[in-house]
Parts: C-alpha cells; sequence; structure tokens
C-alpha cells in the first residue's frame, strides 16, 4: 500500500507522460517565423512530449528546421494547394484531423494574426474555451496572460480537457533550431480544400529594415510627428541604430503611416532591446504593446506625458529638433 503523498505523486508522474502538445507552425513554407520558436518554449513549460504541425504547399524546409530543435518529438507535414495563403478555413478541419488521432491535450499557436484566426475556429469545434495570448505557464492547466490592456495580470486554471491556447511570442525565449532530431511524418489525410474562401493573391511589403515583432532596435513615432512626411526623421535614425520603424495608433488613424506598423493592444506586441517613442504620449493601448521593451527612452514636448512614467530615459524636447541631433551625433 501506498502513502497518500507517495500516491499523490505517481499520479503527478503519470499526468506528466500522458501530456502531449501540438504547436502549429507559423512559416512562410520556406523558414520559420521567429515566434514559431517562442511557442515552442511555452510548450516546453508546459511538459510532456511536443509534437509540430507544419502545413503548407512546399513546406519542406520549415518542416526540417523545426524537427532539428530540441524538444521535438515529431512533425508533422500536410502539403496541400489547399494550404495556400495559410487560410484558418482550410487549416481548421487538419488541425481537428490531426487532433483525433493523436489525442494531444494542448494546442499551441503564436498570439499573431494567424493563430488568432485559426485557434478561435478550432476551440469552438473543440467545445473548448480558447485560452488567448498568454505571457507565462505555472503547470499544464495554469496560465498567466494579461486583462485590461495590459493593467491586471490574470493567473487561470483550464478545466477543459483539451486545452487550446495562444501564446503571446515576447514573453518567452526563443528556443534553438538546433540539438534535437524530431522525427518527421506525413499529417493525417483529408480533403482540406474550403468553399467558404479562395485565396488570390497577396502583395508583401519589401522593407530592408528589421521586422517589427522581431527587431532588436524599434523607433516608433505618434500623433506629435504632425505628418506622414515627417516620419523620415525616424527613417533616419532607424538606419543609424539598424532598427524597424513602428507607430502609435493615432498616427497609423491620422494616415501618417500604414497599419502594418501599429504597435499596441490593436496592433503589433513587440520587447525589443531598445525602444525609442518619439512624439507618442503614451496611452494605456500603446502601452500594452511595448511595456515589456528592456530599454525605452522617451521624446516628448510634454513633460505630463503618460509615456514617462514607463520610460528608462526621458528627453522632454521638441523632436523636430532632437532627433535630427540624435541622428547626427550616431
Amino acid at each position: 500500500m501506498f502513502s497518500p503523498c507517495t500516491r499523490n505523486l505517481i499520479l503527478s508522474s503519470q499526468l506528466r507522460r500522458f501530456q502531449s502538445t501540438l504547436i502549429i507552425a507559423e512559416h512562410n513554407n520556406e523558414a520559420l517565423t521567429a515566434v514559431t520558436q517562442n511557442t515552442l518554449s511555452a510548450a516546453k513549460k508546459i511538459g510532456g512530449e511536443v509534437s509540430v504541425l507544419v502545413a503548407g504547399t512546399k513546406c519542406g524546409p520549415a518542416a526540417e528546421a523545426i524537427s532539428k530543435a530540441g524538444g521535438v518529438s515529431k512533425v508533422l507535414v500536410a502539403e496541400s494547394d489547399a494550404f495556400k495563403g495559410f487560410t484558418p478555413e482550410s487549416l481548421t478541419p487538419l488541425v481537428l484531423a490531426t487532433q483525433k488521432q493523436f489525442n494531444f491535450t494542448h494546442i499551441l499557436a503564436p498570439a499573431t494574426a494567424f493563430g488568432k484566426a485559426l485557434l478561435p475556429r478550432v476551440a469552438a469545434k473543440l467545445d473548448v474555451s480558447p485560452i488567448t495570448d498568454i505571457i507565462g505557464v505555472k503547470d499544464a492547466n495554469t496560465f498567466i496572460r494579461t486583462i485590461y490592456a495590459g493593467n491586471a495580470v490574470l493567473t487561470l486554471e483550464a478545466k477543459d480537457p483539451i486545452k487550446v491556447i495562444t501564446v503571446r511570442g515576447t514573453a518567452f525565449p526563443p528556443e534553438p533550431l538546433e540539438g534535437g532530431s524530431g522525427a518527421v511524418e506525413k499529417a493525417p489525410d483529408g480533403s482540406y480544400k474550403s468553399d467558404l474562401v479562395e485565396w488570390v493573391s497577396q502583395e508583401l511589403t519589401k522593407s530592408d529594415r528589421p521586422e517589427l515583432t522581431s527587431a532588436k532596435n524599434i523607433v516608433s513615432g505618434g500623433r506629435g510627428l504632425k505628418s506622414g512626411d515627417n516620419f523620415k526623421l525616424l527613417y533616419d535614425l532607424a538606419d543609424k541604430l539598424n532598427a524597424a520603424v513602428g507607430a502609435s495608433r493615432a498616427a497609423v488613424d491620422a494616415g501618417f503611416v500604414p497599419n502594418d506598423l501599429q504597435i499596441g493592444q490593436t496592433g503589433k506586441i513587440v520587447a525589443p532591446n531598445l525602444y525609442i517613442a518619439v512624439g507618442i504620449s503614451g496611452a494605456i493601448q500603446h502601452l500594452a504593446g511595448m511595456k515589456d521593451s528592456k530599454t525605452i527612452v522617451a521624446i516628448n514636448k510634454d513633460p505630463e506625458a503618460p509615456i514617462f512614467q514607463v520610460s528608462d530615459l526621458g528627453l522632454v524636447a521638441d523632436l523636430f529638433k532632437a532627433v535630427p541631433e540624435l541622428t547626427s551625433k550616431l
């Protein structure tokens, strides 16, 4: 006979052994997006066996890359024209078929536009509540996420038998794509073409600057720049720092820059080593997207601007004088 304490330890060990996680990889067929590596880090904190689903048209290179990551036991590959554009309408039945065959306890995806479009559909079909945008893992059933635009932190215990989770990439370190040798297998067969949508084409903005969500340095502008033409001040500074350029929602809504530069609660979440906020007042919706940056520098002529409350370094000055001077000294 085992004592109650020993029996609980055995049960806990068995539960960990039976846990299994499926990560839905985000990629462009040729390469993984960096946030997939952050999601793998979250999956390893949950524990148990980790599998990765890679779906696309010619996604062999992406599958091979993730198979080399430590902690990945197998990579399931699905190649079909049905997955052109990675539409959630075609990927959802694939995820459901994969779940039916392997019976995972956790299904994870990055908390990007890709994951936010896909996993709520999966959760609805599985009749479970999705757990969105987690920033921490306490155990296999308990997760940490922010609420009220980042003003409060919630610890959530999930009771559903299958946990469907999106992961905030900036909250977890990226797992290196080395040290592992996961088996590459074929995902469940099926006809996954959707009659609901048809992928036509896409036009991608090309830039020599780093991608916003993975940049180590970011220069971001707000309504204080007064016009889109004045964003050239930030581009010149960004070129000196090898930085990406972002913007507040106010700048985007005013038409200064396109919305793919927007940082904040309704934009992109970033956590670079250096974040320079120029002419940004610091509305709570913007702070929710950048306050995890390692070093925050604020330039604003209003000494009462909320951005100074979260900044490590603050300069009360006219940005039209301060930014060119800073650029010239770099």
